[in-house]
């Protein structure tokens, strides 16, 4: 029996809404605007969230980045011809091979180490040309990056120390030059060089984000060969040609030192590589086994490398992951304080509902003396605005959780930031929607039921 009078109560608080449609959609606005700020910037966050995991896959877990740098050392002395005047300046060879060989030996908390050599060519297959990045690795780069193949497989050891024309192409080359057909066991050529396909990298997800602030790149793009291939069949900064020797000393002047340009030794193909590099390789990968060895592998490397640089820095240690991490703690801060002025919003639209519902007693102390006077007890007063203030929460709620999924993806189509909305925020903001119905929508319930009917009758 108190089931249907209470439900009686609640049509009637249903009724007064529809009665006031205008006021009562007025005051569900600071709830559905509220509602739709906490889930728009939920998704932000938890679209900042998987960028940042998606970022760390990319990048490799447990991963150390050595990159070369440039530096510029002066030497001193007289122009004069005599010894005691000479120039007297360091020399370094730049970032080689023989770097990522002794990491590999001497450091024992080092599990893999990928040195990588990257060169701009063209690839060229049945007349038609496509511009690629050719880098150069070996085979432990595919499991420091945890990349997969679609087919056929990395190459061997083989391969890699004979320096095999062998490659592996990216998602991208093969829709380019291959469509529908298999490419594996085929060959394609970059610059004057066959390569023979042996296998197919995997589509990867990649946000330019990770590539401006890692130094990592998509691998659609790629064509990836074995470090011995690139230094044997296509170009080998280290050696020095004749040519460049005789221009370095054309330039020369007898105050300053002069850094000889290192060119290319058996250049199968002209590449864009012109940047005047000095490094054998572009960058070395090295992933430590246990995490808590990063930071002071790190350090451990950029002292081996200083002191095989000839005490000079012109390299770069970096750890993606921590920078990653780091990035995400700032992001969560960023996150929180979003949240929490959307959940000032929300509670600004509480106090909303409790002054209109507040109001609307006043307005209607005649209703309420005539509810009272015919029976109606306390409870039923209670539920009655109690109902009202409630279900315009929850109308609003739903309102605002339709709009803040619009607005995600808006914000997703208009500034290209990653958004996610999830179930657990959707819940969240229309439980917090009730609630807030509830909580403000108490005080003005109680007060209207508190009215002695006698003087509701003679207002």
């Amino acid at each position: 029996m108190w089931i249907e009078r209470y439900f009686h109560d609640i049509i009637i608080g249903i009724e007064a809404i529809f009665d006031n449609r205008l006021k009562s959609m007025l005051t569900a606005l600071g709830i559905i605007f509220g509602v739709a700020a906490v889930i728009s910037m939920m998704a932000i966050g938890k679209g900042a969230e998987q960028e940042i995991l998606e970022q760390i896959k990319m990048v490799g877990v447990n991963n150390i980045v050595v990159t070369p740098t440039s530096v510029s050392v002066e030497g001193s002395g007289s122009k004069s011809g005599d010894d005691s005047g000479a120039r007297r300046s360091k020399f370094s060879k730049g970032l080689s091979l023989l770097d990522a060989q002794a990491i590999s030996e001497v450091i024992p908390s080092v599990d893999k180490v990928s040195p990588v050599i990257s060169f701009n060519y063209s690839a060229i297959l049945n007349g038609k040309s496509n511009p690629v990045v050719l880098e150069g690795v070996d085979e432990s780069y595919f499991e420091l990056f945890s990349i997969g193949l679609q087919a056929g497989e990395i190459f061997s050891q083989t391969q890699s120390e004979m320096g095999q024309p062998v490659c592996l192409i990216g998602d991208n080359i093969k829709s380019v030059f291959f469509k529908q057909e298999n490419p594996v066991g085929k060959s394609i050529k970059c610059g004057k060089i066959w390569l023979k396909v042996i296998g197919v990298v995997e589509k990867r997800d990649f946000t330019t984000s990770a590539s401006d602030e890692m130094g990592i790149s998509s691998s659609d793009n790629k064509i990836f060969v074995p470090v011995q291939t690139v230094l044997l069949r296509f170009k080998n900064r280290s050696l020095i040609r004749a040519d460049e020797v005789e221009k370095a000393n054309s330039k020369q002047d007898g105050g300053g030192m002069v850094i000889v340009g290192m060119g290319s030794g058996s250049d199968g193909g002209s590449s864009n590589d012109n940047d005047g590099n000095l490094n054998q390789l572009s960058k070395i990968i090295l992933q430590v086994k246990e995490t808590e060895q990063l930071s002071e592998t790190a350090n451990i490397v950029k002292r081996m490398l200083y002191r095989r640089h000839s005490d000079m820095y012109d390299f770069e240690v970096t750890i993606p992951e921590l920078l990653l991490k780091q990035q995400q703690r700032t992001k969560n801060i960023f996150n929180v304080v979003l949240g929490a002025i959307a959940g000032i919003s929300l509670i600004v639209g509480g106090i909303g509902i409790m002054n209109i519902m507040l109001a609307s007693v006043m307005e209607r102390i005649r209703e309420i003396g005539t509810r009272q006077a015919i029976g109606a007890s306390q409870k039923d007063i209670i539920v009655q605005f109690l109902s009202e203030s409630t279900l315009i929460s929850v109308f609003g709620g739903i309102i605002g959780i339709i709009l803040g999924v619009i607005l995600s993806q808006m914000i997703t189509a208009i500034f290209d930031i990653k958004t996610i909305v999830s179930l657990f925020s959707i819940v969240i903001a229309f439980g917090v929607s009730a609630a807030v119905g509830i909580i403000f929508g108490y005080l003005p319930a109680k007060q209207a039921a508190e009215k002695d009917p006698v003087e509701s009758l003679r207002y």
